[in-house]
């Protein structure tokens, strides 16, 4: 029989060790956010999602092996009703468990009613998704979405003392001053903000209306005072503080600067699919291992040889120059 993985760290075929997995609980989502999702998506049959007891065993399988960031995606992963029994079950994991820190993504609609909930499970921090601080603009991009409600949401999360991440991701058809009032308006709420460049997904997002963070780098520099930070979380954003509003913004530029080489990330679908790369279509299935019986050994196993299939670096350029998609999957599939 194969011996059970190792322990820390997880390897792949190039030297990069995988302490960070987002854990996707599921692709339902109550917006349609133009980048993430089609408006007519087909969702997966809730009998093929992974009941709270396979998400944990999977989660738990890889604290035991190093992982020591998990984060909870979707889709929405608080339309999920047992997200949060799910969470409380991880929290476990923490001081001193294996597990460093729990995280939710979240676009926010239903957190001011979870906000309480999750501070006294023991998370620390959401990332919000907010794309625009434009009513109009904001119900553009999230075909379903309420800018009040959302902003309701992070008024509650700060509140219930959680820090606050806002994501945003750049499009190149806004106009650059969308981007320096959503930075001005998080810095003043006391919020670090990542933008984020678009990526060519599936669902006719070839188009995706991408620009690169270096310019609006360079505009955001024209404006205020950069300071360059040697700041890094779990995930993949560069750092830099304003001087003038004392807030830091998080640059994450897939395109523009990979950071492949780095990459300490896998992704499980909330199908149980694990893809070692955003950018590929590659996945090893774990659902059919668990329901087929499969011991601890036999994920190990699938594991193993998805670290080893882990590709050097995403498709997306490449794809973006040839006016297609890098996947077939939306981004809501995988999770956010």
């Amino acid at each position: 029989m194969t011996p059970p993985l190792p322990a820390s760290p997880l390897v792949d075929m190039h030297d990069r060790a995988v302490r960070y997995v987002r854990l996707s609980v599921t692709d339902r989502c109550d917006l349609r956010c133009t980048y993430c999702m089609p408006r007519d998506q087909t969702f997966a049959p809730r009998a093929d999602l992974l009941s709270l007891e396979e998400l944990d065993r999977l989660a738990s399988l890889f604290i035991a092996h190093g992982v020591d960031h998990i984060r909870i995606t979707g889709g929405e992963p608080l339309v999920r009703s047992d997200t949060l029994p799910l969470m409380r079950r991880l929290a476990r994991h923490l001081d001193g468990g294996g597990l460093s820190e729990l995280l939710l993504t979240t676009n926010g609609t239903r957190l001011a009613r979870h906000a309480d909930a999750l501070a006294d499970l023991g998370l620390r921090r959401v990332n919000v998704s907010l794309d625009s601080l434009r009513p109009e603009r904001f119900a553009a991009i999230t075909r379903l979405g309420r800018l009040e409600t959302v902003l309701d949401g992070i008024a509650a999360a700060s509140q219930a003392g959680l820090a606050v991440k806002i994501n945003m991701v750049v499009d190149g058809r806004d106009p650059v001053d969308a981007v320096f009032e959503t930075v001005e308006w998080a810095h003043g709420q006391g919020h670090d903000i990542s933008l984020i460049e678009k990526m060519p997904m599936a669902s006719g997002s070839e188009d995706c209306g991408y620009v690169s963070l270096t310019d609006v780098r360079h505009k955001l520099a024209a404006r205020w005072t950069l300071v360059p930070l040697d700041v890094r979380t779990a995930g993949p954003s560069h750092y830099v503080a304003v001087k003038e509003t004392g807030g830091r913004i998080g640059f994450i530029t897939p395109m523009s600067d990979n950071f492949c080489a780095s990459c300490n990330r896998i992704r499980i679908t909330a199908t149980g699919r694990l893809y070692p790369c955003l950018g590929h279509d590659l996945y090893f299935d774990f659902r059919h291992i668990m329901r087929g019986g499969g011991d601890d050994a036999a994920l190990a196993e699938l594991t193993r040889k998805a670290l080893r299939q882990k590709p050097a670096q995403h498709d997306f350029v490449a794809a973006h120059d040839a006016g297609r998609a890098a996947v077939t999957r939306a981004m809501a599939v995988t999770g956010g």
